[in-house]
């Protein structure tokens, strides 16, 4: 199993959470030689679904045979793609299983299988500078150390399927122990 976080535009940013289910046969397939995938989100080689998205992205799972050629799709700026099984070829170059590979627009990779091979292949429009600190992403560093507090302090709901156990905060360990808090410089 991948999980994905995708970043929100920063007028959406603050949007109250929420949660949509799709099955599998609102998801599209392609298949072709060698080559099976399924668009979960987004658009791409001319697939669409109605998965709600806040930005122009793709998001698909594909798995390739041994031998299959493949392209990333060339709409959008930004794309890589992870291989979560197998290994491949990119210019003459070998990857396998847990790397991830990215390109910006106009550097057209082709991937060749070297095995049987599940990839997950992501990508999109830029939205300017995030960051990320745990299960936390923002555009202001600031509202990432505001969420750190409201996690420890429990104004972050769980969900109501999945509430009985609270994961702590994480140790910090991106500055030493001693060094002070960002809310302290302030």
């Amino acid at each position: 199993m991948v999980q994905t976080w995708v970043a929100l535009p920063e007028k959406d940013e603050e949007a109250a959470p929420a949660f949509e289910n799709y099955q599998p046969e609102q998801l599209p397939i392609f298949t072709d030689t060698n080559v099976w995938m399924r668009l979960i989100a987004g658009d791409a080689y001319g697939l669409k679904n109605g998965v709600k998205t806040h930005s122009p992205l793709f998001y698909l799972h594909v798995v390739l045979e041994k031998g299959a050629r493949f392209g990333l799709p060339k709409e959008h700026a930004e794309r890589g793609f992870y291989i979560a099984k197998g290994s491949v070829e990119v210019s003459g170059r070998f990857y396998s299983a847990g790397q991830m590979l990215v390109f910006n627009k106009g550097v057209d990779p082709i991937l060749l299988a070297k095995e049987p091979s599940t990839l997950m292949l992501l990508g999109g429009e830029p939205l300017g500078e995030r960051f990320i600190w745990w299960n936390f992403v923002s555009s202001r560093k600031e509202r990432i150390e505001q969420a750190k507090a409201d996690w420890k302090e429990g104004r972050i709901l769980l969900p109501p399927t999945d509430n009985l156990e609270f994961v702590p905060l994480p140790e910090d360990k991106s500055r030493p122990a001693d060094s002070p808090s960002p809310q302290a410089l302030s």
